[in-house]
């Protein structure tokens, strides 16, 4: 019960997320963003592991806990915010949504991907040709779609890095330490990328750093590190089904966000895919 209920967090709030962060861009630079938003997470995740009397990581697993924390929130989390610069929340929403078939690649000496993972690869790749294929004279921006490929592949990477050599520490303490790397990145990178702010601080601004941090990061990062060690990679990752209908829905509605046919049809390719990718038989589930 307590796998599905992270995962029902993990799908239904990080849908909502791509959303919050546009709202938040109104005032934050990307960086800026990331260096609010996780110290703010990573002074509670750690206070509360203190209160709960967890334990400590080893030290060498404090170390891979810095990595999967500056690969995740400091490198994939910034990337899509920095892409919501120049793409709708929806769109990002819809490519992030090839983490589970990124996680499916990089398990493939466990877990090959057979006929059905492979037509569900090319199948993915189409589906983003779909969606950035220039039509009526417009034209995506190229920074942020490569931004947005790239996110999902370093995530989907530093997922299973955490997964395979953090194995010690409590949940909170396990996750404050992650996001209390991503927030140092951030104070060092947030000043030599434009700053900390890019227009008036506003409170819908304010509002949505808040929202992401608290439920964003401390509640939903939670339940994705839980989720990531009490279920496989390829159950875990179809929680990307979800999110991308709960932004696409948030932005059309409040955000204005143009969602037509072209974008409705890379949505359901790229589902199509990681679903192909998802469902796979494989020699080791066939035994």
């Amino acid at each position: 019960m307590l796998a599905w209920l992270a995962y029902l967090t993990v799908a239904v709030v990080w849908g909502s997320t791509y959303f919050a962060i546009a709202l938040g861009l109104d005032s934050f630079t990307p960086y800026g963003m990331v260096a609010a938003r996780f110290s703010v997470a990573a002074v509670l995740a750690l206070g509360l592991g203190r209160l709960r009397r967890e334990s400590w990581p080893a030290l060498r697993e404090a170390g891979h806990l810095m990595v999967v924390g500056a690969l995740l929130l400091g490198g994939s989390n910034a990337l899509v915010s920095w892409a919501e610069l120049h793409v709708s929340s929806g769109l990002a929403a819809i490519l992030a949504a090839l983490v589970p078939l990124w996680l499916a690649v990089f398990s493939m000496a466990r877990e090959p991907l057979g006929p059905k993972g492979w037509t569900g690869l090319l199948l993915g790749i189409a589906g983003v040709a779909v969606l950035v294929w220039p039509h009526g004279g417009a034209r995506i921006h190229l920074g942020g779609l490569a931004a947005m490929v790239a996110a999902p592949l370093i995530w989907a990477w530093g997922t299973l890095h955490g997964k395979h050599h953090v194995h010690g520490g409590g949940l909170l303490t396990n996750v404050g330490i992650q996001m209390l790397t991503a927030a140092l990145i951030g104070l060092a990178l947030a000043p030599l990328t434009g700053g900390f702010l890019r227009g008036p601080l506003t409170p819908r601004a304010l509002g949505a750093v808040a929202y992401l941090a608290l439920f964003g990061s401390l509640l939903a990062f939670s339940a994705y590190i839980y989720l990531a060690k009490a279920w496989p990679p390829a159950k875990m990752g179809t929680y990307a089904y979800l999110n991308p209908l709960v932004a696409v829905l948030l932005g059309s509605l409040v955000l204005h966000e143009a969602f037509g046919l072209r974008e409705s049809l890379g949505m359901v390719i790229i589902l199509a895919a990681v679903a192909l990718v998802q469902l796979r038989s494989t020699p080791a589930r066939e035994a």
